[in-house]
């Protein structure tokens, strides 16, 4: 089976900021920002979009409500491996994240953190833990 490129979408309201704040907490240059559209590239196979609440409400016409109602709401949770969690946390909140849960084992063994973006998406910044 050959995987596909991976590119997740998360529909904003103030691409300029959200932009900021994404490339601050990953520590990555956008490779692509032109209007209504900035991705960053998180592997050789994955990208992460932001795209405006506005465009994407253009393509949806009026078969769904405007994504715009969502803003705030959890609406998805980005789930990204790092080597440093504590540090992750702490970049994310440094660069306007709002904390959710700080760094801690899970029920499932990894060590995880938890922030929310200025639209409410959930990112999750997670390292196995390591047994003693």
């Amino acid at each position: 089976m050959i995987l596909p490129d991976v590119e997740i979408i998360l529909y904003v309201e103030d691409q300029a900021r959200s932009r900021e704040l994404y490339a601050a907490m990953l520590g990555l240059v956008p490779t692509l920002d032109v209007p209504g559209m900035t991705e960053f590239t998180l592997s050789d196979r994955v990208k992460l979009g932001l795209m405006l609440n506005s465009g994407i409400a253009k393509i949806l016409g009026d078969t769904l409500p405007h994504p715009q109602s969502g803003t705030g709401i959890p609406r998805c949770e980005l789930y990204l491996k790092v080597s440093d969690v504590d540090q992750a946390y702490s970049n994310a909140l440094s660069a306007g994240a709002r904390s959710v849960s700080e760094p801690a084992r899970r029920s499932w063994g990894d060590v995880v953190c938890y922030v929310a973006d200025y639209d409410g998406h959930i990112i999750a910044f997670a390292a196995l833990a390591v047994t003693d």
